[in-house]
């Protein structure tokens, strides 16, 4: 298997952006994930395979470092590419520049494959014996475990129908909708996002009616959890300028 970056170039729409006329958090980690999975799907471990083999690609982490928010109108190019495969776990580095080659954000991640039936992950070289990466980095950041902490605040946040993707699970973009509306309006119209790290454990069903976010607050940091019940479905740090 022949290994290249992908890349994709657009212009940002309005509707993307909110209010001052930077990219939503959500269109941010949408865009991201749509380019992995077309990628993947070019280098014949796509969704539609993956189904075909009762396996599914499963993000575990995605952390983002937002160098320069992109704004309405800003002619983007996209690339991604895999990095590091191991046996049960592939990086995927991605990185957004403008028309000028400005770096605007870059993001690494790690994926695991699943068992559809026991949720368990299973052996990437099984299915994908010639699945490879690039050696170059983006970020030199290791996959390190979230600390825990203790929370100042929480918000409840109904699961809503459009947050229910084809996978039949709650779209992992949602789960930074949540933690950046949990900070409240008045942080949120005061701050600007300058970097996300996710850390995801369990999925959200359709039938989920409510979630539970725990969160803790500082000035230009702010740590959240996302329960349902007494479930960890996901830790999240948002950094703010």
């Amino acid at each position: 298997m022949v290994v290249n970056k992908f890349v994709q170039e657009s212009v940002l729409k309005s509707y993307q952006c909110d209010r001052y006329g930077f990219m939503r958090p959500i269109t941010l980690m949408n865009e991201l994930q749509g380019l992995a999975g077309e990628h993947a799907d070019i280098l014949g471990a796509g969704r539609d395979v993956c189904l075909s083999k009762g396996i599914a690609w499963v993000l575990t982490h995605m952390f983002v470092d937002i160098v320069d928010m992109p704004r309405a109108k800003d002619r983007l190019v996209y690339a991604t590419w895999p990095a590091v495969c191991g046996p049960v776990r592939s990086e995927r580095d991605f990185e957004i520049r403008d028309e000028y080659g400005n770096l605007k954000i870059r993001a690494i991640s790690q994926w695991v494959l699943i068992d559809l039936q026991t949720r368990r992950p299973v052996r990437i070289s099984d299915h994908f014996p010639e699945w490879t990466g690039l050696p170059e980095r983006v970020w030199d950041r290791e996959f390190d475990k979230c600390p825990d902490f203790v929370p100042t605040r929480v918000r409840v946040m109904a699961c809503r129908f459009d947050d229910i993707d084809v996978n039949q699970h709650v779209n992992n973009a949602v789960y930074t909708v949540w933690a950046t509306e949990s900070v409240g309006f008045t942080f949120r119209n005061e701050h600007r996002l300058r970097g996300i790290d996710v850390y995801f454990e369990h999925e959200i069903f359709p039938d989920t009616k409510t979630v539970r976010i725990e969160v803790a607050m500082d000035e230009d940091e702010t740590r959240h959890k996302i329960l349902t019940d007494n479930v960890e479905h996901a830790k999240m740090i948002c950094y703010w300028r």
